[in-house]
């Protein structure tokens, strides 16, 4: 790693969670079920907690292995659709159609919200990315759900600050897949060899981004740099253990 070496960039992108977000959450935890049994039986479902879980999970991989990609992602709001169209009854088939529409994205949202336990920027973000916006195209390349990405971006007031944000679940693939990358860079029109990505994954974010052609800048806040050697085959152009040393990186 050449620690002197400045990157050259017209366009700065990051991950999201774990990188500008720290963020903690429990699929697992019995009283999202519960709640959301609840919910249900008034679109005419009968899912007891327990039962929903398992259903939960089981539906999830079901459509997630349909994927033909090496890192399927799977849709969210499509795993809850298939829950609510696959238990309907007589009830639930009389609800509006507009009702109808909108119930799957609203149980994304709200198991989500149910499982989140911690939400909140990591240090000195903001200050970073208004220094950042006046130099750079800003962009998102995430792992995750549009559904609850884009909403806690904004709870967090950053949406703003990016130019382009991709998000695997959108695509059906996720990183290290290069195509994600490039959707970013061609939505901003800057070539990889002018773009830096800045994440906290190692492999999907340090290796992916590389694949891709982007300079690469490693965020550990905790100074764990010795996760590099889990099975990536590269290096990033840089570390940091505070957003406010990335512009120092940049040119």
């Amino acid at each position: 790693m050449t620690e002197e070496k400045r990157l050259c960039a017209r366009a700065v992108l990051f991950d999201v969670n774990g990188t500008l977000v720290d963020i903690v959450t429990d699929e697992q935890r019995d009283r999202i079920y519960r709640v959301i049994s609840r919910v249900l039986a008034y679109s005419g479902i009968d899912l007891p907690r327990r039962r929903l879980r398992a259903t939960y999970f089981a539906t999830l991989h079901e459509l997630r292995d349909q994927i033909p990609e090496t890192y399927p992602e799977f849709d969210a709001v499509a795993v809850w659709r298939a829950i609510v169209e696959r238990h309907a009854t007589a009830c639930t088939r009389a609800l509006s159609a507009d009702r109808l529409e909108q119930l799957p994205l609203f149980l994304t949202e709200l198991h989500r919200g149910l499982a989140r336990r911690r939400l909140r920027r990591y240090p000195h973000v903001r200050t970073v990315l208004d220094e950042l916006r006046t130099r750079y195209r800003l962009g998102i390349v995430t792992d995750g759900q549009s559904a609850y990405a884009r909403p806690e971006l904004a709870e967090l007031g950053l949406i703003d600050y990016f130019d382009s944000i991709v998000v695997s679940g959108d695509l059906g693939f996720r990183k290290p897949d290069e195509r994600l990358f490039t959707a970013a860079l061609d939505a901003l029109g800057v070539g990889p060899e002018r773009a830096v990505y800045v994440g906290n994954d190692p492999f999907r974010d340090i290796h992916g981004a590389h694949r891709a052609g982007l300079h690469t800048v490693l965020y550990a806040p905790n100074d764990d740099a010795g996760t590099l050697g889990c099975g990536c085959p590269c290096t990033p152009d840089h570390v940091i253990t505070d957003h406010r040393r990335l512009p120092e990186h940049l040119e």
